[in-house]
């Protein structure tokens, strides 16, 4: 189970071992050139002569949350305020990379917390999943993310989320399961120990 500060310290990682964009260009597109060989195709003919270049820069997009803040994201959207009611955005629209077979899942994601004396936000809900989302991963790391993420942004009585997604890589090869969905959730705090708190979070979350 990741805590704060070990996702924080990935973050920190992730961003001081990325060089140069362009440079990083020019490495992703060559390798899929090599790519584009090793499948036995001719990466010189019309149709594929751009398509490394495009498609490098389709995975740097992919994956753009590398670059991305917490700190820079949130810190101007934090707000004093002296409420407990419990905030919940839901169906917020994501989108990212199985770290596995390097193939899209995508899906939604809903958020709640009890606020403490601070409130972030509503749309830097969805700028966290942006964040965490657009990066190599697994759903259920992303979903502990998320929760840490706004753990860290506004210290909450708690944080519950939960994660609803399409895995390509269980549609387009092995079981090839068309309708399936993985669920995943993350409860932390007064979500995890209270179950009165948790079950009108999935009563909102659900309605």
């Amino acid at each position: 189970m990741m805590t704060q500060t070990e996702v924080t310290e990935q973050e920190q990682t992730s961003q001081s071992s990325i060089g140069s964009k362009e440079n990083n260009l020019k490495v992703i597109s060559d390798s899929y050139t090599t790519i584009l060989e090793a499948i036995g195709e001719d990466p010189n003919r019309e149709g594929l002569r751009d398509t490394p270049l495009r498609a490098a820069k389709a995975i740097q997009f992919f994956v753009k949350g590398y670059t991305d803040s917490l700190d820079v994201a949130v810190n101007s959207a934090i707000f004093s305020e002296n409420t407990d009611e419990m905030v919940v955005v839901k169906n917020i629209e994501m989108f990212s990379m199985c770290e596995h077979h390097l193939v899209p899942f995508y899906g939604k994601v809903s958020i709640g917390y009890l606020p403490n004396k601070k409130v972030i936000g509503l749309s830097k809900l969805a700028r966290i999943v942006e964040i965490y989302s657009r990066r190599l991963q697994i759903q259920e790391r992303l979903t502990k993310e998320i929760a840490l993420a706004v753990t860290e942004a506004v210290a909450p009585v708690g944080v519950g989320v939960v994660v609803e997604a399409s895995h390509m890589c269980m549609v387009m090869r092995g079981i090839q399961k068309i309708n399936s969905t993985a669920i995943t959730s993350c409860m932390l705090g007064e979500f995890r120990d209270d179950p009165k708190t948790r079950n009108e979070f999935l009563t909102l979350v659900n309605k």
